[in-house]
């Protein structure tokens, strides 16, 4: 079984985990109603994308019908 010849040090520890770090989530202000939205999803307050109404306001996404 393989096993390591040294401990590894902080120093390198703390590189490898460089690139681990968790981003903010993106949102984008919604053109029809203001409210915050991902890009690129429906909004889920008003259920407008691309400046068409795509689901009814108030219904579950998940129903909603990609066009």
């Amino acid at each position: 079984m393989a096993v390591p010849k040294r401990k590894t040090s902080p120093s390198r520890a703390g590189m490898r985990r460089s690139h681990q770090a968790l981003t903010a989530e993106a949102y984008a202000e919604c053109k029809n109603c203001g409210e915050l939205k991902r890009p690129h999803h429906v909004c889920s307050h008003c259920g407008h994308y691309d400046g068409r109404e795509v689901a009814t306001a108030g219904k579950p996404l998940r129903s909603a019908v990609r066009a």
